[in-house]
């Protein structure tokens, strides 16, 4: 089977309330995970970057942005049992030791490494000795930065995903391809995709070369306030995509060819040789 994973990321601008819409709408549309990120403000970004003008909803510098984003403690508490309550698991992005220690206190089934940070080998030794399975993005990423990170966690990563950090990803760099050179690569691995694109051909096409995790990018409208949202699918796209990846991982079958049963009757009606 296909996992799903549904990523809210920081589309839910900071509210509670819209992460409890978004996991709702991952939920009934098919999704097996919903993802967060998770940020120590102070330790991503300088002061001098904190301290530049940004207008937001929250305020006029970058500091009142970036820290508008992220959710509270209580928030994933929150989180945490509205998830059990409705069925869906989730797990999160850490962008920064003080995260990883945040998010493992929830034990989640994964945690995952973003494309960004795939060369920040202090971060990846926290996450490392977490002993919690991996999922690893490899966007912005060449192959000798791939053997690095793969070298470095060998097979605590359970999956290693294809991705082009773009936001909306255009159609000429998806580059699906590159899922059937990982698998032949890293056979020790699950292979998946990671979609960047507002198009939701790509993740069930991901199906067909083989991906094992899907990730897609969610929201509630594309024209709300947020970098990500723009490459991100709607509620209706996401019910498409699960329908589209279960039905193309079921109709891949198992690569043998044979007469079905089915066909019997077609074959002694039609075949007269």
């Amino acid at each position: 089977m296909v996992v799903k994973v549904a990523e809210i990321g920081i589309n839910h601008n900071g509210d509670v309330n819209i992460a409890k819409n978004l996991i709702n709408t991952a939920k009934s549309g098919g999704a097996d995970y919903v993802k967060f990120q998770k940020r120590t403000v102070d330790l991503i970004y300088s002061r001098e970057e904190l301290e530049k003008p940004r207008q937001s909803p929250w305020g006029t510098t970058t500091r009142e942005q970036k820290e508008g984003l992220e959710l509270s403690q209580e928030d994933y508490v929150e989180i945490d049992s509205f998830c059990k309550n409705v069925g869906i698991k989730w797990f999160g992005s850490p962008w920064d030791v003080q995260s990883v220690d945040f998010l493992t206190q929830f034990n989640p089934d994964y945690l995952k490494v973003a494309s960004a940070l795939i060369t920040d080998f202090g971060l990846l030794l926290k996450m490392k000795e977490t002993g919690i399975p991996l999922i690893v993005s490899t966007g912005m990423s060449d192959e000798k930065e791939i053997e690095g990170v793969t070298t470095f966690l060998g097979d605590q990563i359970e999956y290693l995903l294809h991705c082009t950090s773009t936001y909306p990803c255009d159609s000429s760099e998806v580059n699906l391809s590159c899922i059937t050179t990982l698998k032949k690569k890293y056979p020790q691995y699950k292979i998946g995709f990671s979609n960047h694109s507002s198009q939701i051909v790509f993740v069930p096409a991901s199906v067909a070369l083989g991906a094992e995790m899907t990730e897609f990018h969610i929201t509630l409208d594309r024209a709300m306030y947020g970098s990500d949202q723009a490459a991100s699918i709607g509620p209706q796209g996401i019910f498409r995509i699960c329908s589209y990846v279960d039905q193309v991982d079921l109709a891949r079958g198992d690569g043998q060819k044979k007469v079905y049963d089915s066909e019997l009757p077609v074959l002694k009606k039609l075949r007269k040789h």
